[in-house]
């Protein structure tokens, strides 16, 4: 059975990558142990001075970012004119020797020198691994690689801090069980990492496919100076406030983080922790960063993205301040997790907007300027904490009873930026705020008030097509009608707004009326049209076990009236639950268009709502991608600029397994309400990555966007009777 281009199993199924893969897997856990064991030795070859531990700690930091951000385009001009197999090898081979012999000459200023050429090395060894990847996998795989790639990079962190601090313990057993091995809290830790880059190239010699070089090339446009990039992206940002709200989140947010991987070592020192207490700490934070970047978007469904930034930017601040207030490990250990659930909610978000509302000719050089942004604030942060925490030095207060609270310079400079990281929050949020004059409280609310979710028919099949104008909707849902008659099935195909007698006269009213309806009267006048639709067709289709597809259902009234008319994402979903009784489709077919490309298709006298300008198409079709990302298994997500007939076979891939529960037809698989199998059902074409205006009870939606027609993606006549397609009898089937 092959799999869809989008399947990570595919991919790793491709031998050449999957080496590659397993080599990048060992280089990445090496560079995050090698952080944690880096740190950990600088403090104990300063330790017994507070400002010399935290100064010792913030040069290492320091020199691990200054060669990225000062030379970082030599690194790839450079890896474009070797052999890629063998700078992979070579590269971990010398990152393996200069790991090893830090614990060997232990001393501080070889530490430094040997961070400086492991960086170095690392600026020519990423960018021939990003080169080589294309060479490995097919064009339709390669997105899918790419993100392999992302996930392997950074979700090596929390592997990294686990064996950091297993291998500490193992440490100190050793020095306390042999009297020979008198090595340092961490010399283990940092023999480890280094056989991490031996074993990897010994993994990658292996990869012939990787071999060569690229033709020729002069350091490109991307390849541009930090700084510059910088210079250039300002004169952009200062111009909008949007993206002057989002950058300014985004640098509050990695700096809030930066302040905790600079000062974590001294912190837990502080606290009594030892290395493998640090260690704790540094997967607390990336435990956190991934709940946050996985989970907060769907979490806070309906609340969004501009208020989602700024109050979740907001609560890291908070959550800094809780870590610098609370002097018990176990507790800022939690605290720290609540840190980096929000700020990776804040990431996730912050780079979903600028993906969205940058227009796409700048969009490269306003992520270019962010990146390098964030990459100098990271850099001054890292340097500048521990700086500050050893100028503060340690302070204690005597309470009653003979207790002395300590609160020492990184506890303070916690306190610091944690306040600072509120600002920016709350900056952000003024900045970008998207709901002036609604409380904040009332979205939060909505958030957590768990309405419920609607229900799946029990019988029957029900089917909903969405998209935007000219997506094709009509035809397909008649394709998919005939061929779902094929195999035996009674299937009726309706549509919205106008399939019955008093939705065929709120259609008129809608799209051929006067243009001064209001947006709340046209959401009322669309909700009014689907409850007479659901209650006298599409119910009682079901109960009879038949198939029902109808073009426009849950998610037209959030993508038109919610993204094209910003109204109330709760209020449309409160409304559209009441109008339709909680019912939802089994499966929502979403067909993607271009905005221009769908209008293109018109007939020449558009109707009141094709008469809208682009930008609101623009915004009704993000939505739907936003509501389709939220809820994929339900989902099926399809060019709609492909070919008619292609466009059909993957729209029947992707009901096949839905079949096994509708009586009267042959299925692939069983698969009742709510689509058993459907995880294996195919995605093509383009989701969203947020949730903008998705409802606060999660996928439950309605829509009554303008219907589309036959044959070219348009409503017909407005008076057209809903189609039942009857099944065949026996010999009719046989003779077909």
């Amino acid at each position: 059975m092959s799999v869809p281009a989008n399947d990570i199993r595919g991919v790793l199924r491709i031998k050449p990558f999957r080496t590659l893969w397993i080599a990048l897997g060992l280089s990445s856990l090496g560079d995050w142990l090698g952080l944690l064991a880096l740190t950990a030795m600088a403090g104990q070859l300063a330790a017994g001075n507070y400002r010399a531990e935290n100064f010792a700690i913030a040069g290492v930091l320091l020199l691990r970012l200054l060669p990225a951000v000062v030379v970082g385009p030599l690194g790839g001009y450079i890896a474009d004119r070797l052999d890629r197999r063998w700078t992979l090898v070579v590269g971990d081979v010398v990152r393996f020797v200069l790991f090893a012999s830090i614990p060997i000459v232990g001393t501080l200023w070889w530490l430094y020198v040997a961070t400086v050429l492991i960086e170095a090395v690392s600026l020519i060894w990423l960018p021939s691994k990003d080169a080589a990847v294309p060479n490995l996998v097919p064009r339709d795989r390669l997105a899918v690689a790419n993100q392999v790639s992302m996930v392997t990079t950074y979700g090596s962190a929390l592997p990294a801090a686990l064996l950091f601090t297993f291998l500490a313990l193992i440490n100190s057993s050793l020095v306390r069980t042999f009297n020979w091995f008198n090595g340092g809290s961490v010399d283990l830790a940092l023999y480890f990492n280094a056989l991490t880059f031996l074993v990897g190239a010994l993994v990658v010699a292996r990869l012939r496919e990787v071999s060569g070089r690229p033709s020729s090339g002069e350091i490109t446009e991307e390849q541009t100076n930090v700084l510059k990039a910088v210079i250039e992206g300002w004169r952009f940002v200062a111009q909008n406030r949007l993206i002057r709200g989002l950058v300014i989140g985004v640098v509050g947010a990695f700096a809030a983080g930066g302040v905790v991987i600079g000062l974590g070592r001294t912190y837990v020192t502080d606290l009594g922790g030892g290395a493998a207490g640090y260690g704790v700490l540094f997967g607390a934070l990336f435990t956190g960063l991934a709940i946050g970047m996985a989970l907060g978007p769907r979490f806070l469904v309906g609340l969004s993205r501009r208020r989602m930034f700024g109050l979740t930017l907001t609560a890291a601040g908070v959550s800094l301040i809780a870590v610098a207030l609370v002097q018990n490990l176990v507790l800022v250990a939690f605290c720290t997790v609540l840190l980096g659930a929000f700020a990776g909610i804040t990431w996730i978000t912050g780079y979903t907007l600028l993906g969205l509302e940058v227009e796409d000719s700048i969009r490269g050089r306003t992520f270019a300027f962010v990146q390098s942004l964030t990459k100098i604030a990271l850099a001054a942060v890292l340097a500048a904490a521990p700086a500050i925490a050893g100028s503060i030095g340690a302070h204690g207060v005597e309470l009653p009873g003979k207790v002395t609270l300590t609160y020492n310079g990184a506890s303070i400079t916690f306190l610091l930026a944690g306040i600072a990281a509120t600002a920016f929050g709350l900056v952000s949020f003024r900045q970008m705020d998207d709901r002036p004059g609604v409380s904040v409280l009332r979205d939060v609310r909505a958030v957590f008030s768990g309405h419920d979710r609607g229900f799946y028919a029990d019988t029957g099949l029900f089917i909903a097509f969405e998209g935007g104008e000219g997506a094709g909707k009509s035809t397909q849902a008649k394709r998919l009608a005939g061929w779902l008659e094929d195999q035996g099935h009674t299937v009726t195909v309706t549509h919205e707004p106008g399939a019955t007698d008093i939705g065929r006269e709120l259609r008129q009213l809608l799209l051929h009326g006067a243009s001064g309806i209001s947006p709340r009267t046209e959401a009322l006048l669309y909700a009014a049209d689907k409850a007479e639709h659901v209650d006298s067709m599409i119910k009682p289709v079901l109960a009879q076990g038949a198939v029902v597809i109808t073009d426009r259902y849950v998610d037209s009234a959030l993508a038109y009236q919610g993204g094209g008319r910003d109204l109330s994402q709760s209020d449309l979903v409160r409304l559209s639950r009441w109008a339709t009784g909680g019912l939802r489709p089994h499966l929502t077919v979403l067909l993607d268009v271009p905005p221009e490309a769908g209008l293109a298709r018109g007939d020449g006298t558009p109707d009141r709502l094709e008469r809208e300008p682009l930008e609101f198409h623009t915004r009704v079709r993000q939505q739907f991608l936003d509501l389709a990302a939220l809820d994929p298994e339900r989902y099926a997500v399809l060019d709609a600029t492909r070919p008619v007939d292609e466009l059909a076979a993957q729209i029947r891939d992707a009901v096949r397994p839905l079949l096994g529960g509708v009586g009267g037809g042959v299925g692939d698989e069983a698969g009742g309400p709510g689509g058993a199998g459907g995880a294996d059902r195919p995605y093509d074409g383009t989701r969203g990555s947020g949730d903008d205006s998705a409802p606060p009870d999660d996928d439950f939606g309605a829509g009554n966007g303008p219907g589309d027609g036959p044959g070219d993606g348009r409503q017909g006549d407005p008076s057209r009777p809903a189609q039942t397609v009857q099944p065949r009898r026996p010999s009719e089937e046989a003779q077909a």
